[in-house]
């Protein structure tokens, strides 16, 4: 299986929403490769641009290096060349090359960079720290701008400078002003994607600031929704947008907001809701209490009437 290109990666993670599937778990908590497959193969029946597996929402935090390598194998074979697949990467470096290297010789297209572990950096630091992921591999690197790993627009300069192969900017900070410097002083050198937790909320001022994506968790149970809202977005139909966050997303939000580690939960939950498998997730995660899980499954029922009645299936 051939890796795409750098630009050819980016120009499709660009084009699109953006899936970023769950990761099952079996009853002995081991990966379920057929039920994960299972999912995406759902999940691609849908017009979706790249899906990241082994990301946040497929809870990486809880997988071995060898378990993400098996994710993205599994999904590389399932999407067998349909749309990009874009691996989680993270931790320290030296673990983060390992995982990068084996998930490119997976067939993985390219990396979402997740910030390491725990620790905290100066700027020169996490330079050095993405300068060697990127130059341990030929994929194109995507790094995700959150939490204890916030490069400033100067950082990056010097690392698309650098690195060739750097040509995706998630964020999951949420500083306007920050996203302005960075899109004023690089321009179109990256793909811009919006990484913000539910990121329906912002996916309209980002926007206009020329992020044309976003990774929709929400994808996982609602797929005709989170399209129907990405298009809504696109076309700057803001009353569909404004009902939708009123209707859904705000109560989503503040149901997943119950819970320390829901935002994964959730999502889980509401794959389950619609009739198909999420699972278990694993500790230290916990589970939608059933009232949650009731709640959470009237909000759906409720969004999916709603919808017009039109397949966006691709």
């Amino acid at each position: 299986m051939t890796n795409l290109s750098p630009i050819a990666m980016a120009n499709a993670v660009g084009s699109g929403l953006l899936t970023f599937p769950i990761t099952q778990f079996d009853t002995a908590n081991r990966f379920d490769e057929t039920a994960f497959r299972d999912h995406c193969a759902w999940l691609l029946g849908y017009d979706v641009a790249a899906l990241f597996a082994a990301g946040g929402t497929g809870e990486f935090f809880s997988l071995t290096p060898r378990e993400v390598e098996s994710v993205v194998r599994a999904a590389t074979v399932e999407t067998n060349g349909r749309v990009p697949v874009i691996a989680g990467c993270g931790y320290g470096t030296a673990l983060a090359i390992e995982i990068a290297q084996a998930a490119e010789m997976a067939g993985a297209d390219g990396l979402l960079l997740l910030p390491p572990y725990l620790i905290g950096s100066k700027q020169e630091g996490l330079v050095a720290h993405v300068e060697a992921v990127c130059r341990s591999v030929g994929i194109g690197v995507i790094v995700y701008n959150r939490a204890n790993a916030v490069l400033d627009e100067n950082s990056l300069a010097q690392l698309c400078e650098r690195c060739p192969n750097l040509v995706g900017f998630k964020d999951g900070v949420g500083d306007l002003e920050l996203m302005a410097r960075v899109a004023s002083k690089l321009g179109d050198r990256l793909t811009y994607i919006g990484g913000l937790p539910t990121a329906e909320t912002f996916a309209m001022p980002y926007l206009e600031m020329g992020v044309t994506t976003y990774s929709s968790a929400i994808f996982n149970f609602m797929p005709e929704w989170a399209l129907h809202f990405y298009k809504a977005v696109r076309a700057r139909d803001r009353d569909f947008v404004a009902r939708e966050l009123k209707e859904f997303v705000l109560p989503y939000i503040a149901l997943r907001d119950r819970g320390k580690g829901y935002a994964v939960s959730i999502v889980k939950a509401g794959v389950d809701a619609v009739g198909r498998r999420g699972g278990p997730v694993r500790t230290p995660l916990t589970e939608l209490t059933p009232s949650e899980r009731e709640g959470l499954r009237g909000l759906i029922e409720a969004a999916e009437d709603r919808m017009p009645r039109n397949s966006l299936a691709a």
